[in-house]
């Protein structure tokens, strides 16, 4: 069961030091829980094949939120000395203390294991294993080139949990979307690790972008986002969506085509692509099966 996330959280870092509740939500970028939850909510949706209950929503809602934080907090433990080398994020670590990042790690750990086993009997056996891919990502970065995968794997647990939530199964069509999710985030992780290209090669840190080159790296997002857009359109078809999800399509097509055109543009271009394009595709995505499901 699980979540909404992007651990490594390659964009824009900001500088100021709030209160204690902003510098944690800035710690974790609870913002960027927009980019995998309507995923979850949408397999979710379709799974009931119309509106869930009110507790399997809340439920997988609290699960998310649970996993998705510990995730975060693993990957800042993991990478404390390493970001306060990196200028972009070398105030990353005034955010909140080592001890206190360590204490709500394992809260939100033991909040994430127990609201999965207040689901049903599948989520509670699988939960661990998804805390134990989650935090894997954050090692990645350290012996493999395809640490953007690990990333999107992370991800992808979110949609096939709420399935599962729902109907206590694994099912062809959300291991589809999952599939496709895995492809679009590490489509989009590759743009914005050529924002450390630099950083990434001094300290030995993998990425696609470091072995092939910025170039390179580009078009194989481009691929990826490619296969990640065939995987909805398939979703579509294995969960036998209508007319409406697949006129939405063509927006989520053209949010991609966008992230594209802007990818060699600097910092503040890179941002618009996540903020703007990714947003987008994913609310698309929820929209689209609501409107199939529900109306």
């Amino acid at each position: 069961m699980s979540l909404a996330l992007h651990p490594k959280d390659r964009h824009y870092e900001g500088t100021g030091i709030g209160g204690p509740v902003s510098g944690f939500l800035r710690l974790i970028r609870f913002s960027h829980t927009i980019f995998a939850l309507p995923f979850a909510l949408g397999a979710l949706i379709v799974a009931a094949n119309g509106w869930p209950s009110l507790r399997i929503l809340l439920l997988v809602v609290i699960c998310m939120v649970f996993a998705r934080t510990a995730a975060m907090l693993f990957n800042r433990l993991v990478d404390w000395s390493l970001d306060q080398r990196n200028p972009r994020t070398a105030s990353r670590h005034l955010l909140v203390s080592k001890a206190a990042a360590l204490v709500l790690l394992a809260l939100s750990s033991a909040g994430f294991i127990i609201a999965a086993a207040a689901i049903n009997r599948l989520t509670f056996v699988l939960a661990p294993v998804a805390l134990v891919a989650i935090f894997f990502y954050s090692l990645t970065k350290r012996f493999t080139s395809a640490t953007h995968f690990f990333l999107g794997l992370a991800l992808a647990i979110a949609p096939v949990g709420a399935w599962i939530a729902q109907t206590g199964r694994v099912d062809l069509a959300p291991l589809v979307l999952g599939a496709g999710v895995i492809c679009w985030v590490a489509g989009f992780d590759l743009i914005y690790a050529t924002q450390d290209y630099d950083f990434d090669r001094r300290e030995g840190i993998r990425s696609l972008a470091v072995k092939l080159g910025i170039a390179r790296g580009l078009r194989l997002a481009q691929l990826l986002h490619l296969v990640a857009f065939a995987a909805l359109i398939a979703f579509g078809l294995v969960a036998k969506l209508g007319g409406f999800y697949y006129c939405a399509m063509v927006f989520v097509a053209a949010a991609l085509f966008y992230e594209h055109k802007i990818e060699k543009l600097d910092l503040a271009g890179i941002n618009r692509a996540f903020f703007q394009s990714n947003a987008f595709v994913s609310a698309i995505f929820l929209a689209a099966v609501c409107l199939d499901r529900l109306i």
